[in-house]
């Protein structure tokens, strides 16, 4: 049965990649991941974003990749490290600050695509997630902690579990067995998609072979990340399923209209 996040919006997804920093954006000095990122995207017609999330020192789950402030404040502390407070004045000046709280309640017709990066922010997006499970996926390179996270929602009361991409060694078990021919049976139980990059350290990942066997289990495939045109169509060509993409505007006029 298809999950509610990828019911009545358009195919092939297009998944604007952090948000979506313009021209104008960029010169004003927006990041990713935050408030007027997301307010990009969700301006230029993107059902979905893709997000990651991360936790305080207070324990607040903000939209934030890195596991430190380096790349984009030149500081070296850890996420962990610093004050919810703190990180929103930081941000005051980037496009601003958002929980994963305040994402949803801002943006109640967005889907959300959730990379979660810390085993730590699973407890806490348990209750945070559990009336938003048909507009939310749930992600991470480890299995484990999209594994937790699920289980955390389902706690917490949620009706439906939110949907789910598969992390690293799930990946990685279905590109084998379909490279062998075989079926990649249990890897994919309650997987809704695999989220993959065409090539991972120079070995092809996306295959003829893993979209037929994800596509007879029912499973979307999505590539990751990819910000030229012609990318854009020779991919969904190939039959991806989805887009995730810092060119969200691009990509909806090249794929998504």
């Amino acid at each position: 049965m298809t999950h509610p996040y990828f019911v009545k919006a358009r195919h092939p997804r297009v998944l604007a990649h952090r948000g979506l920093i313009t021209a104008a954006g960029g010169d004003s000095g927006v990041w990713e991941n935050s408030a007027a990122a997301v307010a990009a995207a969700h301006a230029a017609g993107a059902e979905y974003i893709e997000t990651d999330c991360r936790v305080t020192a207070d324990g607040d789950v903000v939209l934030f990749h890195d596991a430190t402030l380096h790349r984009l404040a030149d500081d070296p502390r850890r996420v962990g490290e610093v004050r919810t407070r703190e990180l929103a004045a930081i941000f005051s000046d980037h496009g601003g600050l958002l929980t994963v709280a305040d994402a949803l309640s801002a943006f109640p017709t967005t889907r959300f695509n959730i990379d979660v990066k810390t085993v730590d922010a699973a407890a806490p997006l348990g209750p945070l997630l559990a009336d938003h499970t048909h507009r939310v996926l749930v992600t991470s390179f480890s299995d484990a902690n999209r594994r937790e996270t699920i289980a955390a929602v389902l706690r917490a009361g949620a009706p439906l579990r939110p949907a789910t991409s598969g992390g690293s060694r799930t990946i990685a078990a279905v590109r084998a067995l379909s490279t062998l021919r075989l079926s990649p049976g249990r890897a994919l139980l309650d997987i809704d998609v695999l989220q993959i990059p065409e090539r991972h350290r120079g070995v092809k990942v996306l295959t003829p072979a893993l979209l037929r066997a994800a596509h007879r289990r029912g499973v979307e495939v999505h590539v990751w990340t990819v910000n030229d045109a012609d990318s854009m169509r020779r991919l969904v060509r190939l039959g991806v399923d989805g887009i995730v993409t810092d060119r969200a505007d691009l990509a909806l006029a090249t794929i998504g209209r």
